[in-house]
């Protein structure tokens, strides 16, 4: 037996042991799959397993993550941080090698997969920050700064899923050169054979998207695998597919069948696969002392290209120092002092001028643009909707316009989101991306890994409520921005103004580590006195007071939040009652609360909360949405339930679902009475905070 075939059998069978110690995980794809990884971190790759983060590194994606075993085992045997310990501690509690890859958790790993298509989505967008930052930062006399490549391995369910056909239609209009894909054709799915539902000609479709594409018709020629995959390097135009014929389970009794899929091979199967491929079958997690040899120096090989890289780099930075910087600075993620981009932000427009909150938003960013070269990012075909344009570029990115940072992702949602989490996971580039709000439901499979992998991407979401009007229910959210809230690691905002867009920006820019929603409207919102960049902050806060002259109330007659546009409700509804109160002789306080993020504010404490929403005061909440989320800070919240919206102007809609001023004021009215006990004047509620409060429970990794 050859050496590279004995490395090649090393990692089905650590594959294979790691399945069945765990007695859980899926054996079959690495089996198949290991002369592709074999040859890839071999002969191919370069990487420097004690510098995982080497800004040129080629990147390597695991689409189909459920073949994890496969990538832990290359890991293990390239020198990472991941021992043969955490290899037998497969799907266990607490280890560095999940049941699907998370890069938060194990070095080495790009992206979090899983969920079929998303690896090959990330990888696009990898590929396109590349592409970018080479245009940015190669100069003539050095064109080798920003110069790597993405490979990705995928199985035939990732090209089923939708969300690859919207990434690969754009990688192969874009040309991205740099984006090699490895195709695990093993003719089986969980259900069965693909010909129970997948029987399209794969590459007769890829070839339309403008990729390159080779065969393969038997991975265990090395030689054919390597020559593919040099030969896709050497296609510098165009995005390659290279599909690959392999056997899942190779070498067990089950090969070929989807009954070694998602199963371990059974102790009886695995002896006879590691006595087929010449190891001593009572022997678990063995590493040859050769091929662990030859691992060795491959990884001897592969981390020489860093030390060539920094070498070239020192040049660079003598020849062009402040590129050197900026790239080193941006590679790092760090952003530049607040005095460089912060207080460069337009600041509240004039008293009396109201503006809809996305072109607050389109001010923003491109103020943000213009003092952050790392603000990358697009719209699904809607920027003139969303107002994300970026002036700083007129034209968009495109195969021959690389350094533009506008990106014209076309009506692809979900591919939106993927691509923006691998430019974010790439490094050197944060990433925005915008549709309209009810339409981020087709991205929300990638906005989820977004905050499962710690991704600080910006979605801009405008078109937030009934308000967007004539368009109808199927344009207007109702349930989604409580769909979003329930999200772990994810911030909505909802922004009344511009210093409340503005805080969302900054604080989205800021923490890095958690994705950001900020829900814009299509209708104009007067200026809010009172509201509050700094106070934005805390999720929630007083905007403004009504009291009586001589009042000597304990707590607010009546607390009112509002978000978004129907702040300036809340702020009116306060206003008038006030004046009937007033007028009529009577003692009151009303308080008006913004909360623009539900989540910052659900972080503070509790004595923070309840300065804003203090013990004994009703609250009623105003938004056009479904109100279930508020049900933990509210006693009465006002807004959409169990109703879509429906065609016609947005003033008529409003009305329609009560959210008129006269409506609102009967209903804070009812509020007060509610809870004002029989021959009381000031009301008396029990605040719904006043509960048990258990302490969240996450994953250590996502703590």
């Amino acid at each position: 037996m050859s050496l590279a075939n004995s490395c090649v059998d090393t990692i089905r069978v650590l594959s294979a042991d790691m399945v069945e110690k765990a007695n859980s995980g899926h054996p079959g794809a690495p089996m198949g799959c290991a002369p592709i990884a074999h040859v890839l971190y071999s002969d191919v790759m370069n990487y420097n397993p004690k510098d995982p983060k080497w800004a040129n590194r080629d990147r390597f994606v695991l689409s189909n993550g459920h073949s994890c075993a496969l990538l832990y085992s290359m890991l293990h045997l390239t020198g990472y941080d991941l021992t043969i310990e955490d290899l037998k501690n497969f799907r266990q509690f607490g280890s560095r090698t999940p049941g699907h890859p998370e890069n938060v958790l194990t070095a080495g790993v790009e992206v979090s997969t899983g969920p079929l298509g998303q690896g090959l989505t990330n990888a696009v967008g990898m590929a396109m920050a590349e592409k970018h930052l080479a245009a940015v930062f190669n100069t003539p006399d050095f064109q080798n700064i920003v110069d790597h490549h993405t490979f990705v391995l995928c199985g035939d369910g990732c090209l089923q899923e939708g969300v690859t056909s919207e990434a690969s239609s754009l990688a192969g209009h874009l040309g991205l050169g740099k984006l090699i894909v490895c195709y695990d054709d093993n003719h089986i799915t969980i259900d069965g054979d693909t010909d129970l539902s997948f029987t399209e000609d794969v590459l007769k479709r890829y070839e339309s998207y403008g990729w390159h594409v080779q065969t393969v018709a038997d991975v265990n020629d090395l030689d054919a695998v390597r020559t593919a995959i040099l030969n896709a390097k050497a296609e510098s135009s165009k995005p390659s597919i290279i599909k690959i014929r392999t056997v899942i389970g190779h070498g067990s009794s089950k090969e070929g069948s989807h009954g070694v899929h998602g199963a371990p091979l059974g102790s009886t199967d695995l002896k006879a696969v590691k006595a087929k491929f010449g190891f001593n079958p009572e022997e678990s997690f063995a590493v040859p002392s050769a091929v662990q040899a030859h691992y060795n120096q491959s990884v001897a090989r592969a981390s020489a290209a860093q030390i060539q890289w920094e070498q070239m780099f020192q040049l660079y930075a003598a020849q062009h120092p402040k590129l050197a910087s900026d790239f080193q600075r941006r590679m790092r993620g760090e952003l530049p002092p607040d005095e460089e981009w912060v207080d460069k932000l337009p600041g509240n427009p004039a008293e009396g001028k109201a503006m809809a909150t996305r072109a607050h938003s389109g001010e923003v960013l491109n103020a943000l643009a213009e003092a952050l070269p790392e603000l990358v990012g697009g719209s699904a075909d809607l920027a003139g909707s969303n107002c994300t344009n970026l002036k700083c570029c007129p034209k968009g990115f495109q195969k021959d316009n690389a350094a533009s940072r506008y990106f014209h992702f076309g009506v692809r949602e979900h591919a939106m989101a993927g691509i923006c989490n691998g430019m974010f996971a790439h490094g050197g580039v944060r990433p925005f991306c915008a549709t309209f709000l009810n339409f981020i439901g087709y991205a929300l499979g990638s906005v989820r890994v977004s905050a499962l992998s710690n991704m600080g991407i910006i979605y801009v979401m405008t078109h937030d409520s009934i308000g967007l009007g004539e368009d109808g229910p199927t344009h207007q959210p109702i349930e989604m921005l409580d769909s979003l809230r329930a999200m772990p690691n994810l911030n909505v905002f909802r922004p009344a103004d511009r210093n409340e867009t503005k805080a969302a920006y900054i604080l989205g820019m800021k923490l890095q580590q958690t994705p950001t929603v900020i829900s814009l409207s299509r209708q104009g919102t007067p200026y809010i006195a009172g509201s509050s960049v700094e106070k934005t902050a805390m999720g929630g806060y007083v905007v403004q007071e009504h009291i009586s002259e001589g009042s000597a109330l304990p707590y607010p007659t009546l607390v009112l939040i509002g978000t978004g546009t129907e702040l300036a409700l809340a702020l009116k509804v306060a206003q008038k009652i006030y004046e009937t109160s007033t007028a009529a002789g009577n003692s009151v306080w009303l308080r008006v609360v913004s909360m623009p993020c539900m989540d910052l504010f659900e972080e503070q404490t509790l004595d923070y909360k309840f300065t804003i929403l203090p013990r004994g005061a009703p609250v009623m909440s105003i938004e056009a949405a479904s109100s279930d989320a508020w049900r933990r800070y509210v006693h009465a919240p006002f807004g959409i339930n169990n109703a879509f919206g429906l065609s016609a102007p947005a003033e008529k809609i409003y009305e329609h679902f009560g959210f008129g001023v006269d409506n609102l004021t009967a209903r804070a009215n009812e509020v007060i009475a509610f809870y004002t006990p029989l021959g009381e004047k000031h009301p008396m509620a029990h605040s719904v905070m006043d509960r048990p409060a258990w302490p969240t429970i996450a994953a250590p990794h996502h703590a």
